[in-house]
Order: structure tokens, then C-alpha cells, then sequence
């Protein structure tokens, strides 16, 4: 650092503090430490008593906290996100749309692991609405080298770590299985939470069709609504290795790919998850355990927003669910703001 006259001090980078303070009114910070001195502070700044100032010396190849923060505002900020004012190094990132988050793991732990600089994120392949806050990104000294941004950058590769996919819009069929629902025996209570849980995504329902346990009826009413332009199918009911649960051999008689039937999540470890392919098209088509009925949250609730992001869900995405994918059932549920199905 040097002193300099304050009247030459615009552009400069203080190095410490100013204080002022005024009998019965302030006392307090009016510039902070590594503010950037501007023409119309300078009038202040004599005010207070500041012929003098001691500011950073700028070199080249260095750059004041809040230039280098810039570097970590492209490395991370992507379409349908927003950024805050810069301050004392520091910019946030929200988002402007509902939509599935996504995060490069690997290129956020490189670029931290360089130091003097940090990201900070929201887990990935959440639930975000508009306006919920993504990442918070800060550069640590006052001031850094220049190199060393660039290198963060380039470890990037022009393509920012974080990322938000719309949901798409998709018509949905309800296929509710079992005698005791078909002939009438009890009301069918299923249905009802399935469909507020895919229209909080902007789903639109084509129907629900209540069938017998007869695995052939099951088929025909999943194919019927694949050939009224289902986006997705759910079936409800019949889930379990009984053997008068029928409802896994009539998904796979559709002639659908099963990717899964079983995920390490509880609740919600007897989901099947399947596509079927028309023409160019996959189709999910789901088998959801019992649990979704009367559990708070569910394997339901992890897989749902991806599928409704138009991503397809391989064996090993579920796999990685085994980490964090035990639900502690808390008296107030907070999730997505919670560890469930939130891996490493």
C-alpha cells in the first residue's frame, strides 16, 4: 500500500476503514476497506478529515476483488438466471423461472480448490422456483491475480457450471389398479395426490382409469393413453412382490424398456421406472409404491422434476440416490431445503 493525496485518490483501492463520526447522530463505517474511490467521494473523504489516504497499489496483472468477481459471475451464471449488485467481492445468483437446477460437481470443486476465490451452490437436480436464490460467489483478498481468474475460467470451458431446465409441459395418464378400488370396496385416494403432486409442474391430466388386477386390462389402459398423446404415465396400486400385485408384469408387457423396478429410497423402495419408445419418443411410464400415497415425500418427489425437465433417468442416477435418499419423516417437512436425496 501507499499514501497518496486524497484529491488523486480516484480509481484507488482503500486500504483500510474510514470512520465517521458525527455527535448524537452517526458513528459508524462510511467507506469500507477495498472501496474503489470515486470523483464525487472525494468532497466526503475531506470532509472527514482525509488529506491523505492509504490505498493498494495497483499493478498490472492484479485486479481489485470486485473486477475478479466478475470472472466468477461467468464461470457460473447461465440463461434464466439473475445476478445482484456487486459488493465487497460478493454476487449472488438467482433465478428468474420454476425449473430443475443443475450442477457441474467436478468444475465447481476445481475451481475451489484453486483458492482465494469461492462458489457456493444449492445442491444439484433441485425443485428451484423463481426468485430462489442459486449460488453466492466471493473472492477471498482484497486483491488477486489476474492469471489466476483466467485459469478458473478456462477450467470451465465457456460453459458455466450452473444451468436451470425449464419443466415441460406433459399430459399425464393415472392408471389405478386393484379389485378393491375397480369394485368399489373403498374409495380411491391415491389418484388425487398423484395429480396435485405433476400439477404443481404444470402438468395436465388426461384422466385416471381404475382397472382390476387383471394384468392385461392394466396393459390396455397404460397403451390407451399412450395413444391418446400421453407425455407420461403413472400407475398407482399393485407395486409390491405379492403375487396378486400385478401391475410390474403389465408395465413390462407394454413392450416399455424397464430401467428399474426397485430404487434405495425410503420411502419408496418398490418404484418402477420404465420408457416406452413411439416413434422418436420416450414415454415414462412409472410404478408408484404405496408410500406415495400417505408419505410427505417420496422416491416420487426426487425423480418427478427431472422427468418433468424432459430428462431421462438411467439405473445409475437411481443407484446414486442411496446417499441421502433415507427420509427422516421431520414434523415440519422442509424439502427440498433438506438432505433427502441430496448425494455427494
Amino acid at each position: 500500500m501507499k499514501e497518496i493525496n486524497t484529491k488523486d485518490a480516484v480509481g484507488h483501492v482503500l486500504c483500510h476503514d474510514i470512520t465517521q463520526i458525527v455527535k448524537d447522530k452517526v458513528k459508524g463505517v462510511a467507506f469500507k476497506k477495498g472501496h474503489v474511490v470515486k470523483e464525487e467521494d472525494i468532497e466526503k473523504l475531506l470532509s472527514l478529515g482525509k488529506d491523505h489516504l492509504y490505498v493498494w497499489e495497483k499493478k498490472e496483472g492484479m485486479l481489485h476483488e470486485n473486477e475478479a468477481v466478475m470472472y466468477l459471475r461467468d464461470i457460473c451464471k447461465n440463461d434464466y438466471m439473475e445476478q445482484s449488485d456487486v459488493k465487497e467481492g460478493k454476487i449472488e445468483l438467482s433465478a428468474t423461472i420454476d425449473g430443475l437446477l443443475k450442477v457441474d460437481v467436478e468444475k465447481l470443486r476445481q475451481v475451489n480448490a484453486l483458492g482465494e476465490m469461492m462458489i457456493a451452490t444449492r445442491h444439484g437436480n433441485t425443485p428451484i422456483k423463481r426468485g430462489d436464490k442459486l449460488a453466492g460467489t466471493r473472492i477471498i483478498p482484497l486483491i488477486i491475480e489476474e492469471e489466476k481468474m483466467k485459469r478458473a475460467k478456462e477450467l470451465c470451458k465457456n460453459e458455466p457450471i450452473l444451468s436451470i431446465k425449464p419443466y415441460v409441459h406433459k399430459k399425464v395418464g393415472i392408471v389405478t389398479t386393484g379389485n378393491e378400488v375397480y369394485y368399489g370396496r373403498i374409495k380411491d385416494t391415491f389418484g388425487p395426490v398423484v395429480m396435485d403432486k405433476v400439477k404443481e409442474f404444470g402438468a395436465e391430466i388426461l384422466g385416471q382409469t381404475i382397472v382390476n388386477d387383471n394384468p392385461d386390462n392394466i396393459t390396455k389402459a397404460i397403451l390407451d393413453f399412450i395413444e391418446k398423446g400421453a407425455d407420461m404415465v403413472l400407475c398407482t396400486g399393485g407395486m409390491s412382490v405379492d403375487p396378486d400385485d400385478k401391475t410390474p408384469k403389465a408395465i413390462k408387457d407394454t413392450g416399455a424398456e424397464i430401467i428399474s423396478y426397485g430404487a434405495p429410497v425410503l420411502p419408496g423402495a418398490m418404484l418402477l421406472l420404465s420408457y416406452y419408445k413411439k416413434n422418436d419418443k420416450l414415454i415414462p411410464i412409472i410404478g408408484l409404491p404405496g408410500c406415495v400415497m400417505y408419505s410427505k415425500r417420496t422416491i416420487f418427489d426426487l425423480i418427478l422434476p427431472r422427468v418433468m425437465a424432459d430428462e431421462k433417468i438411467s439405473k445409475d442416477d437411481l443407484s446414486r440416490l442411496g446417499l441421502g435418499g433415507l427420509c427422516l419423516n421431520c414434523e415440519v417437512c422442509h424439502y427440498p431445503n433438506c438432505g433427502f436425496g441430496k448425494g455427494m
